[in-house]
């Protein structure tokens, strides 16, 4: 038996970093002149005898992890700057407050002598000039939404949704289905994930068949990517593609036989996972071929019916977001079908089309869909175009040129054809065109825009996916090459970088998403101390969960590679382990906590006008409102 003998790691290249061309490019010029370089290690298949932190993948990954962190301490600084003025405030009401007081010790003369002292001391022009001494006035009530008092002194009180009339009662309620079951499964499938962080700790918990890891963990899976991601992601699309279009949904009977149909995948397939019937060794694809059909047709009635509602669409244009999300629904279907088609089930081929099917479930499922969801609700809530439809365009022919191509990048090193393998990785480091020009555009679009961030509970959700779009992504890239492969391949580095990629982008935007559309559906807003919880916890439990496990992942290649015995390995995992359980718990808890907050916009519930109860109160007990100015 022969086996193969990876190159020796030539040195890395001295490309110089390229001089600033535009202000708002340099940060994209920069990670390309560091990201350059690495593609001379796209044929080396060893780390050789340098030391771990001069392997460019190594490089780029710490580069990437610093970016959130970051982001992190930023958001941080803008909370506890928001924090201080809050405090300022309140003092200055306190000051006003006692001044107050004092004025009304004083008899008229002398309030009349200081009025008057004023008046010759601060004269200046008042720009009532023009508008007269008359007191304004709201008779047409332009003016609404006007709060004194915020509930919590110490949190900023965030913009409210606005409620956009026209919007179809039937299809609201099509959308909140999708979304609270949608919401069911996110639940559900990571309780069972954070039992199954548990066993990492406490392996032995339990001694039932159908609580093992072996169904467990695709139960996990399917649940949160059939389920949550995909049920969420079709919900906000049937809000986008009928109001991009101008026109109303095609078919609201067809949208109600897709939420039954994927629906009941997920129930059957849970069930006959937990029951020990599954597809047989195919990651993602467990659900056996009968329930797995049930999912597809449901995607075949969402294309049709996306697909007639954009062919009567009244604007002249596509917009982007449509390109993306009918364009997602066709692959999914084209991708179901050839991984459960019995042709390529054999040998070699199986494992081909099963990193085919893996990459392009992520790629160019979730992730394109997820990033035409993006381009619409990013530029309504900062309420301005998004930067460039040319980039937007670019990014989407881009990630499907380059995209299809890198299944293969996970079997570097298989028996699978030597080219084939470089196909992928030339493919892998192909995505930095979308992912850069994509990450351009949603960050120029906050151009001008960035204030309303600190009064956005939404747009803090779309700066985290944003972050980890560029930062995840780009880490895939640097997975890809051989020297890193070698290193990080089979350990737990890998199931970080599913979740930066699968929670820290996908999940943050959904959420900022819902968060966006579903208060103008329902007209009541969620609680926006439990929102900050829910962003808080998940980020911070995401970080706990990622960090930990690329670090221990890293070490544990090295030991393989170094040839040390594979239980050492495992001894050397636990503390990581146990920060994946915290981690993981404190992502669970959000959920909860995000659950809560879908059940506050969706339960109907009755709301008291402030003013219009005052009004009554003072018109019971007979009070006579003064203008105490012209007193």
């Amino acid at each position: 038996m022969c086996t193969l003998k990876p190159a020796a790691m030539p040195k890395q290249g001295s490309d110089k970093i390229p001089k600033e061309r535009s202000k708002h490019f340099y940060v994209i010029l920069l990670t390309t002149s560091i990201l350059l370089p690495t593609a001379t290690f796209a044929q080396s298949g060893s780390a050789g005898d340098s030391g771990l932190f001069s392997l460019p993948g190594i490089l780029i990954t710490i580069t990437l992890l610093i970016i959130p962190v970051v982001a992190a301490l930023f958001l941080l600084a803008v909370k506890a700057n928001a924090l201080f003025r809050n405090i300022q405030n309140k003092k200055d009401a306190e000051e006003a407050t006692r001044f107050a007081a004092y004025l009304k010790t004083l008899n008229v003369e002398q309030l009349e002598a200081l009025q008057n002292d004023r008046l010759h001391q601060d004269y200046h022009l008042n720009n009532k000039e023009l508008s007269g001494p008359f007191s304004p006035e709201d008779s047409r009530g332009l003016l609404s939404s006007i709060n004194e008092r915020a509930n919590i002194r110490f949190i900023e009180a965030k913009r409210k949704a606005i409620v956009r009339p026209g919007i179809d009662p039937a299809l609201s309620k099509l959308i909140l289905w999708f979304l609270g079951t949608a919401t069911f499964w996110l639940v559900f499938g990571t309780s069972v994930g954070e039992y199954i962080g548990i066993k990492f700790v406490a392996p032995d918990v339990d001694q039932v068949s159908w609580l093992s890891f072996g169904r467990l963990r695709p139960v996990h899976t399917n649940a949160v990517f059939w389920g949550w991601s995909s049920l969420a992601m079709l919900g906000l699309g049937y809000y986008v593609v009928p109001r991009v279009s101008n026109i109303q949904i095609h078919s609201l009977n067809s949208g109600w036989w897709s939420l039954i149909l994927i629906n009941a995948s997920v129930v059957l397939g849970t069930s006959a996972l937990m029951a020990g019937i599954n597809n047989g060794g195919g990651e993602y694809r467990e659900y056996i071929w009968p329930i797995q059909l049930l999912f597809g047709i449901g995607l075949v009635i969402t294309l049709v019916n996306y697909l007639r509602t954009v062919a009567n669409r009244k604007t002249t244009e596509i917009y982007v977001s449509n390109w993306y999300i009918v364009a997602a629904v066709m692959f999914a279907i084209v991708i179901s079908i050839v991984a459960y088609l019995p042709n390529f089930q054999n040998g070699l081929g199986e494992t081909i089309i099963q990193g085919y099917y893996m990459h392009q479930g992520v790629g160019m499922w979730f992730m394109l869909f997820t990033l035409g969801l993006v381009y619409y609700y990013l530029p309504q809530q900062l309420n301005k175009p998004i930067y460039s439809y040319s980039l937007g365009i670019l990014a989407f022919w881009s990630q499907i040129f380059f995209y299809t191509l890198i299944g293969t990048h996970h079997f570097v090193f298989s028996a699978i054809p030597w080219s084939l393998q470089t196909v992928a990785i030339v493919g892998s480091a192909g995505m930095i065109i979308p992912v850069v020009s994509g990450t351009t555009n949603f960050i120029m679009t906050f151009r001008g825009a960035w204030h309303k961030v600190a009064g956005s509970y939404t747009l803090p959700f779309f700066i985290v996916g944003i972050i980890f779009y560029f930062t995840g992504s780009l880490q895939g890239t640097a997975e890809a090459f051989r020297s890193t492969n070698l290193m990080w391949h089979f350990t737990d580095f890998t199931v970080a970088h599913s979740h930066l990629t699968m929670y820290g982008i996908i999940a943050f935007f959904l959420w900022g998403g819902i968060y966006a559309i579903v208060p103008r559906l329902t007209r009541q807003e969620p609680p926006q101390i439990t929102v900050g919880i829910h962003f808080w916890m998940a980020f911070i439990g995401m970080m706990f969960y990622t960090i930990p496990l690329m670090w221990g992942g890293t070490m544990r290649g090295l030991m393989w590679m170094e040839g040390l015995p594979f239980i050492e390995s495992v001894t050397m995992m636990a503390p990581y382990w146990l920060w994946r359980a915290i981690g993981g718990s404190l992502m669970w808890v959000s959920h909860l906590v995000f659950a809560y907050n879908m059940y506050q916009m969706i339960n109907p519930r009755k709301t008291v006008n402030i003013n219009e109860e005052a009004i009554k109160k003072l018109h019971a007990n007979d009070y006579e409102l003064v203008d105490i100015l012209d007193k």
